[in-house]
């Protein structure tokens, strides 16, 4: 993720041969993504409704969807656009996502809205040991939905998703450094 980094570390990344790059933060990924349109934007995280329609023309992917509400907004304005549903293994009521037992639900629910569901994501705990049932759940039930995309994964817990099977992970901070300080959000 290029988060809060500047425009300059996206052209850069994209020089050296990055192509999917990845914002949790929806104005900040419209703007890079007006200044940088050949990248693959993916959207992460919890999807606020009203700002579906500024980043549907410009996002590749979506990971982060757990609602059928969020789907169906997605599709009013870019029909069969790509989704990650986002799976919760924890249980804490600040996380977003689906808990593991509802994802078959959730997955039957949108089989009748326009989107392309390629697979799941996680954000894991910070514990190596939770991280690491974190990914295998998630890694089981792409297996059981027959669901090719597992995002699962960051910097700092890179090789144990990589071990539990993950297909994309978030190395923000490993390929661009910390966060700038002074980072409003």
């Amino acid at each position: 993720m290029t988060k809060t980094h500047p425009i300059s570390v996206v052209e850069l990344a994209m020089s050296v041969g990055l192509t999917v790059l990845g914002e949790n933060y929806a104005d900040e990924l419209v703007a890079k993504a007006s200044l940088v349109p050949d990248a693959a934007w993916h959207f992460l995280g919890p999807i606020q409704r009203n700002k579906i329609g500024k980043l549907a023309p410009v996002v590749s992917c979506f990971q982060g969807l757990c609602r059928v509400e969020e789907a169906a907004s997605i599709a009013r304005v870019r029909p069969g656009a790509h989704v990650l549903v986002q799976v919760d293994t924890t249980g804490a009521t600040a996380r977003s996502g689906v808990a593991p037992d509802a994802v078959g639900a959730l997955l039957d629910e949108l089989s009748s809205i326009d989107v392309v569901v390629d697979g799941l994501m996680c954000v894991a705990p910070v514990d190596p040991r939770d991280a690491e049932a974190c990914f295998a759940t998630v890694a089981e039930l792409a297996v059981l939905f027959d669901l090719p995309v597992r995002s699962m994964g960051m910097s700092g817990d890179l090789e144990l998703a990589l071990q539990a099977g993950a297909t994309l992970v978030r190395v923000g901070a490993a390929l661009f450094g910390p966060r700038p300080v002074g980072d409003p959000r």
